[in-house]
């Protein structure tokens, strides 16, 4: 049975990359700061839950004793926050203490998680980490504002190029996704996505990933991105 390990999984695409990997019959390792919420104990299958603050050491490093000796397939690093609220955050208009915090959750979270679990994601079959970015991060398509969020996207991505480099040798597969634009709390009611038709896809795109994909930045649908 292979096992998949999702970060920020209590809500939005995580939430549904918990419920749709636990359909098909895979272990998932469902990671949250809330991990007893209602929404993902009700979900059937080989899910385990956990508590887990992407920006707490202590948090990431307790999670990694705890999974000592498991082997993780796919990590997908999809914790994160937006930041500063939409319609706010342009030129002359930065929460600085936001965009730090944002930076927290959206790079130096994923790159701690990325750093802590190595050891089990080497032992898995697949060897796949999966970061969530967006398109809002790719340098060639930003037209300005939204500083905060695209900046943080901006820098995941950088991390993922880099991390495709170091970890070739290990085997390892990096690789960052656009999800879309998807109907959560952060994507707003008139995105044109379901999480269900988001997270279908991206699963699709996963499965399929080979060493020559690594260090990509890639749409939900397989299409690249420019960085």
């Amino acid at each position: 049975m292979p096992t998949v390990l999702i970060t920020g999984a209590g809500r939005g695409i995580g939430l549904e990359f918990t419920r749709q990997y636990a359909a098909q019959g895979w272990q998932v390792l469902a990671c949250a700061r809330d991990s007893d919420k209602a929404e993902l104990k009700v979900i059937a299958g080989q899910v385990s839950r956990h508590r887990l603050d992407v920006t707490g050491p202590a948090s990431v490093a307790a999670l990694a004793r705890e999974l000592d000796g498991v082997a993780i397939d796919v990590l997908i690093n999809n914790a994160g926050i937006y930041g500063q609220p939409k319609g706010s955050g342009g030129f002359g208009d930065i929460d600085y203490a936001m965009w730090e915090q944002t930076i927290r959750v959206n790079v130096f979270g994923p790159m701690r998680v990325a750093e802590a679990l190595l050891p089990l994601v080497e032992r898995g079959d697949r060897k796949v980490m999966a970061f969530i970015s967006s398109r809002m991060g790719s340098i060639a398509e930003n037209p300005g504002g939204a500083y905060v969020y695209r900046s943080s996207k901006t820098m995941l991505n950088g991390v993922v190029k880099g991390l495709a480099g170091d970890l070739k040798s290990k085997g390892i597969i990096a690789v960052a996704f656009h999800p879309g634009w998807v109907r959560t709390d952060m994507g707003g009611a008139s995105a044109t996505l379901s999480t269900e038709q988001s997270v279908t896809g991206l699963r699709n795109v996963i499965l399929g990933l080979t060493p020559a994909d690594s260090g990509r930045f890639l749409n939900h649908d397989g299409t690249a991105i420019p960085w």
